[in-house]
């Protein structure tokens, strides 16, 4: 069953086609004064400078950066933003859209944690020109020097452009298929792919979150944290606004992280606004278990229409934690939407934002291993709770066989495929795996397109009107022939002992020396748990009954590791392939083995 229609607007001909970039001019003109892009930084007072561009200042600014990249680099070429999330970030990617260079959103190489994504990257998007700023322009040079990659024609300081130099750009005409920048997106094994974001994604996308989000209400402020190099980030943070008009309020991700109860701080501190914000389902759950008492103290979140929750699998606990958390301060039932979408789509496919809450249906497992979604009682011992995606707007979604490539009925699980003016032409400078995730033909359209559609990877079910995400093909582990998704099962061992560290659990399957595939699970130590309490013994046991009784089928071997050990993706999600090639290679620094090392020393 498909889901969605296309917007009239963004037809050809239609009042919609004007690429989003063009817009800043005319909200420079129309409302100049008015704010655009506010940045707050908690890195000089913990509780935040606030620095805002209005509209005239965001198109002045842009139109200096643009300048400044066509003094340095050709249109077609690429620029690598290598800065601090910063106000100078936004305005470098604006300018990078106004000047037909090829934006390459990344990060200043000292974030933590991101250095192989951040070569992976590089080397591929082969940058004429780097954007950082005056601080991070060390790093810049150390990370140039450290590592084997081809210096930049040249280094452009944000901080240092001259907004004088808006008065020597000169627009050029700007098409809906001009290549606007190259989201990178880390699989879970494979190098960083840049996914080739058009002039008209981003223009869709824009317009049909903006739909989907329903903001029919004056005066819509966005508060975000989400780093502006990850497609949900930039595109909830920068185009958003662009559409029409409004604010965007944001910091960096750091700060969240020191602080998450500064993102809710800062929603309530939109009196009088309808605020919208979005995240990936850990962040509501790390900001519910930050929430004291004295923090909740004054705390009012009556302004926040809607929370679109994505990026990530989406747990029911968490929707109910964080409702029964923030629900005394002002929260409304109906303000968390649940979500779905991928970079290859821009980022927007679908969203419950209806202003009710969040829709779960509990399917019988052992009928979902058999690809089909049949209802059971909550309470039964069968049940996985599903939580509803909603709806496309925008853009429309199909279930589909992979191997036959026809459209499954509703309730039948398949291979989710989006066709729309959001999804991208391709990767970058790799035509093969582009024509297999982006070239799409249904074999049986009736009254569907024949094609293109993106094939997302990705298994989904259709049921009663609404998308319900199940989990990824390249993910799902076949034992005694029957499917199970990863998930589940890590959700089963996280549960079964308190020395397991929530949401850091990677399910997969190896080969048998003999036939078939075998289960392994690897989990993370709970650093809660002191290293002296712990039984590793009744850990494992724990694990292995619980995901005998829960999926009946036996775990060949488990791991308790060391936090951090379990590779997870640029977004946040558990990346099982990495981890299951890091186990083959023995390469996973287990707790056992720092136990019997801390018995030697002492």
């Amino acid at each position: 069953m498909a889901l969605g229609s296309l917007l009239p607007e963004l037809a050809p001909g239609g009042s919609g086609r004007t690429p989003l970039i063009e817009r800043v001019a005319r909200w420079a003109a129309d409302k100049p004064d008015a704010p655009a892009y506010t940045f707050v930084d908690y890195s000089l007072d913990p509780a935040g400078v606030k620095v805002t561009a209005t509209w005239a200042d965001t198109h002045r600014r842009a139109r200096a950066m643009a300048a400044r990249l066509r003094a340095a680099a050709e249109p077609g070429e690429r620029a690598a933003l290598l800065l601090p999330q910063t106000l100078d970030y936004m305005m470098t990617m604006l300018g990078a859209l106004y000047s037909h260079v090829v934006a390459v959103p990344l990060f200043s190489p000292d974030l933590p944690g991101h250095a192989e994504r951040l070569l992976g990257a590089y080397t591929d998007a082969a940058p004429a020109v780097i954007v950082t700023s005056r601080d991070g322009l060390p790093h810049v040079d150390k990370f140039l020097a450290d590592n084997d990659v081809p210096r930049p024609r040249e280094i452009v300081v944000a901080d240092e452009v001259d907004d004088a130099l808006a008065a020597d750009w000169r627009d050029e005409p700007i098409g809906f298929d001009d290549l606007a920048y190259l989201q990178y997106t880390s699989g879970s094994t494979r190098r960083p792919a840049g996914v080739e974001i058009t002039h008209g994604n981003v223009t869709a996308n824009a317009a049909q979150l903006w739909a989907g989000w329903a903001p029919d209400r004056p005066q819509p402020e966005l508060v975000s944290w989400l780093p502006l190099f990850h497609d949900m980030g930039l595109i909830s943070t920068m185009a958003l606004p662009m559409v029409n008009g409004d604010h965007a309020i944001y910091t960096d991700p750091v700060s969240f992280v020191m602080n998450p109860m500064r993102w809710l701080e800062l929603i309530a501190e939109r009196p009088g606004k309808n605020v919208y914000t979005a995240g990936p389902n850990f962040a509501y759950e790390y900001v519910a278990s930050q929430a004291t008492p004295e923090r909740l103290a004054g705390l009012d979140l009556s302004g926040l229409v809607t929370c679109l929750n994505g990026a990530e699998p989406i747990r029911t606990s968490t929707l109910s934690v964080f409702a029964g958390t923030f629900g005394p301060a002002g929260l409304r039932p109906g303000a968390q939407a649940p979500g779905y979408g991928l970079a290859e789509a821009t980022v927007f496919v679908s969203a419950a934002a209806d202003d009710t809450p969040p829709t779960v249906v509990h399917a019988d497992r052992e009928a979902l291993t058999r690809g089909e979604l049949v209802p059971c009682a909550e309470g039964s011992d069968r049940a996985a709770a599903l939580v509803s995606c909603g709806g496309p707007v925008g853009q429309i979604v199909a279930i589909v066989d992979p191997e036959t490539r026809r459209e499954q009925p509703d309730g039948r699980v398949g291979e989710i495929w989006v066709h729309g003016p959001n999804t991208a032409r391709g990767y970058w400078r790799n035509p093969e795996r582009s024509r297999e995730t982006f070239g799409g033909e249904l074999a049986e359209p009736g009254g569907l397109p024949a094609g293109p559609w993106l094939r997302t990877g990705d298994y989904g079910v259709v049921h009663e009107g609404r998308l319900y995400v199940t989990g990824r093909i390249k993910d799902l582990i076949i034992v005694d022939g029957r499917n199970h998704y990863p998930q589940d099962i890590e959700v089963t061992a996280q549960e079964a002992h308190d020395a397991i560290r929530p949401d850091h659990v990677a399910a997969f399957s190896v080969q048998g020396e003999d036939s078939g595939e075998l289960l392994v699970v690897v989990a993370e130590r709970n650093r809660r748990v002191p290293l002296a309490r712990l039984d590793l013994d009744e850990v494992e046991t724990a694990v292995r009954a619980a995901v005998n009784v829960e999926h009946e089928m036996s775990v060949h071997d488990f791991l308790l590791v060391e936090p951090g050990a379990v590779v997870r993706t640029s977004s946040g999600k558990i990346a099982r392939s990495a981890t299951r090639q890091r186990y083959l290679d023995g390469a996973l620094p287990t707790t056992r083995q720092r136990l019997e090392s801390r018995r030697k020393d002492g």
